[in-house]
């Protein structure tokens, strides 16, 4: 701070001399008036809010020459000189000159040649910056050229997309405390997770680690497999047994079935399914069973198919025990029940015969 002595002061106004004959009254040098500050901090932010990142480009582009300095008449420094006084690095300032060299190659600006150190012109809008801009993370890669051809794809500006992308924590910031962000961030999710294997793996691994998220898909699982079974009816006009025979379904049934699925289909996105589901799935299980129940032929025909599938396990299982090493593990229990087996089935044989005896 400057200081200067101003002797008018003690003579023109006494009652503000010091106390101390010895002692000269000082007094800093007026600071500049508020409304001249403010005035300076408006019009740097005004030029800032139109023009966002075009503002510093500008300041590179008509300063900066890199290799070295440019003519007397209109002196420009290098990068690093440039960084060194900004007290930056050298990287962010020749990436505001790249980008800046991009956008004259697209008429949008003046190119170097044409500007001196404090011209000043004309500046693009503050959102087409980050399409010429690229950060340091998307510097080595392609990551901002593919989000900026996606942002395109999806009918928006590249340049919002690519802000999104610049700040992943405001991204998750939204996501925890905006419903409609977060279903938007879950499309995009499966959008992206057909075509990366690592990222499948990734979230079945999170959703198997999380109990509430585990439940969940279970739930939803089983309410999938239910409305496939109205749809298959619905669509196909089949039905499938409780013994697993595959019939044409009776019309009153599959009329029936037609009607569940019309009201699943209608319900709103997000609206829960399950307990239509539930509904619709016990319904048509049960008009099913009555379908076989009602026709003599068919209730015969149904029992058989479950007792050859009930024989051809129980011949699977006795098929698959081994007595090789029988010594090994023997207890007389095992013994006890081969010979409940045994009878049983002798059983079974004496029913068969007697009961084709009476055919």
């Amino acid at each position: 701070m400057t200081l200067a002595i101003d002797p008018s002061e003690t003579s023109a106004d006494p009652s503000r001399a010091s106390a101390d004959p010895s002692r000269t009254p000082v007094e800093a040098s007026p600071a500049p008036p508020l409304s001249d500050l403010v005035a300076r901090d408006a019009r740097e932010f005004g030029v800032y809010a139109r023009t966002g990142g075009w503002a510093f480009g500008l300041m590179v582009a008509r300063s900066v020459r890199p290799g070295g300095q440019g003519a007397a008449e209109t002196p420009k420094v290098s990068a690093k000189e440039f960084a060194e006084l900004a007290g930056c690095s050298p990287e962010r300032v020749l990436r505001h000159y790249k980008a800046w060299d991009r956008a004259a190659d697209d008429g949008l600006v003046p190119h170097f040649e044409e500007l001196a150190p404090g011209q000043e012109v004309e500046l693009p809008d503050a959102d087409v910056w980050l399409t010429y801009y690229v950060s340091r993370s998307g510097a080595t890669s392609a990551r901002g050229t593919a989000i900026a051809e996606a942002a395109e794809a999806a009918g928006i500006r590249p340049t919002k997309a690519l802000e999104v992308a610049e700040n992943p924590t405001a991204l998750r910031a939204a996501i925890i405390a905006d419903p409609s962000t977060a279903r938007a961030a879950r499309a995009a999710l499966l959008e992206r997770v057909k075509e990366d294997p690592e990222l499948q793996t990734e979230l079945a691994r999170d959703v198997v680690r999380t109990d509430d998220l585990k439940k969940a898909v279970a739930d939803e699982s089983r309410s999938a497999d239910r409305i496939g079974y109205v749809r298959r009816i619905a669509e196909s006009g089949q039905i499938r047994t409780p013994a697993g025979q595959t019939l044409d379904a009776p019309a009153d049934l599959r009329q029936e079935a037609e009607r569940h699925l019309s009201l699943i289909d209608e319900l709103d996105e997000g609206e829960d399914a399950g307990e239509w589901a539930s509904e619709a799935y016990d319904t048509l299980k049960g008009l099913v069973v009555q379908a076989v129940e009602a026709d003599p032929e068919l209730r015969v025909q149904e029992r058989r198919t479950k007792f050859y599938s009930s024989l051809q396990k129980a011949t699977k299982a006795f098929e698959e025990l081994t007595f090789d090493d029988a010594q090994d593990f023997y207890e007389d229990d095992m013994v006890r029940r081969l010979e409940e087996l045994q009878q049983a089935i002798s059983g079974c044989l004496t029913a068969l015969r007697g009961t084709r005896g009476t055919r």
